[in-house]
């Protein structure tokens, strides 16, 4: 272990208590590069300890990596910093501390903002001005916490989803997160991935099409188009609004036509073609409906077709 110096004594970890460690994560690569240092150079640092959140107590607030490494290595003892904080002031320190270095994710910075709303009470205007940051940020990290499912947030404590995801989760209904983060795992989307998705099922309004999406969601993220980031100047709203509903049927067209030339006809097999041609005549009269009432429209307002 490294020697101690001024402000720092060796406790044993036995009497460290960890009550905040469920506002934090620790994703197993970032466990193990601490690891490849501590082995290399051992713990630089001390961890931090809040001795007034309860008499007597010792309640761990910085180092909960270095703990757990220290532990998994046989240690029984840390150098650490006592301070003198209660338990509003331990979570701000947990904010602070991790500032310098980006220590924290959204996820873990919701969660303590939420302890410091809902379990201190203070206003998102006091928390703001703790952590120095402005009301938005605040409110953004609060809903954050509070619109994901809990169940799924245990998840990510567990490691079963990673913190990347909630925020895409937190976008949906709150009944519908459950199935998202079943077919993020089944299918292993990234973070990115599941942005697309989650998108794309608050863009559907038909139930069968979203639960068509969520059954294989591989499948709509290789048929649908690149992503178009910028408005056609020329359109207004819903002339916008039109154009990605026609990019996204664009993309979808040719990822269906690809896919029928991969099966057929060698892997279409007894009635499946019959059963799928009704499906095709439907997407058919949608777009051939479409191109009707655009050209009226076009017709109506003088534009040449």
């Amino acid at each position: 272990m490294t020697p101690p110096t001024e402000n720092r004594e060796e406790i044993e970890i036995s009497k460290l208590d960890q009550r905040y460690g469920s506002l934090r994560l620790a994703s197993p690569q970032e466990v193990q590069r601490l690891r490849s240092s501590v082995e290399r150079m051992g713990v630089l640092n001390p961890v931090l300890v809040a001795t007034a959140v309860e008499p007597d107590r010792l309640v761990l607030v910085d180092g909960f990596k270095r703990v757990r490494v220290v532990t998994d290595r046989g240690g029984q003892s840390v150098w650490a910093t006592r301070s003198p904080l209660d338990a509003t002031a331990a979570k701000v320190a947990m904010v602070a501390a991790n500032a310098g270095h980006q220590g924290l994710c959204e996820l873990e910075e919701a969660w303590i903002v939420w302890s410091l709303c809902r379990e201190h009470k203070l206003t998102q205007v006091e928390v703001g001005k703790a952590l120095r940051r402005d009301k938005s940020w605040v409110c953004r990290r609060l809903m954050l916490a509070e619109r994901l499912e809990a169940e799924l947030q245990e998840e990510i404590r567990l490691g079963l989803l990673s913190w990347s995801v909630a925020r895409e989760l937190a976008r949906l209904p709150r009944g519908n997160q459950p199935k998202m983060a079943g077919a993020i795992r089944a299918h292993a989307l990234t973070s990115k991935q599941a942005h697309r998705v989650v998108s794309a099922l608050l863009a559907a309004a038909d139930p069968r099409a979203r639960d068509e999406l969520l059954a294989d969601p591989l499948r709509y993220l290789g048929a649908a188009s690149p992503v178009i980031s910028t408005a056609d100047p020329r359109l207004g709203k819903g002339g916008n609004d039109v154009r990605r509903s026609l990019l996204f049927v664009n993309g979808a067209s040719e990822g269906l036509a690809r896919s029928t030339g991969r099966h057929s006809p060698a892997g279409l097999v007894g009635d499946e073609a019959r059963i799928l041609a009704p499906l095709v005549g439907r997407a058919l009269r949608a777009s051939r409906e479409t191109t009707v009432l655009l050209e009226r429209l076009a017709q109506d307002s003088g534009t040449p077709r």
